[in-house]
């Protein structure tokens, strides 16, 4: 069963550049980059989105 993906690219592609990995994106795509770096984008894609519901709470 495939899955498909939840964040879009464009969100993808702001994370690989702000964690520093995104030159590997651009050579080997998505399935080039180390598990610990697609751990990483998925954290901070969920602090993203904990600091906006923060923000709409207010």
């Amino acid at each position: 069963m495939a899955r498909r993906g939840v964040m879009s690219e464009s969100l993808k592609v702001e994370l690989a550049k702000e964690l520093g990995f995104y030159d590997t994106v651009q050579r080997e795509g998505w399935g080039g980059i180390k598990a610990r770096d697609a751990g990483n984008m998925v954290k901070r894609a969920i602090e993203i989105a904990e600091e906006q519901l923060a923000t709409k709470r207010k």
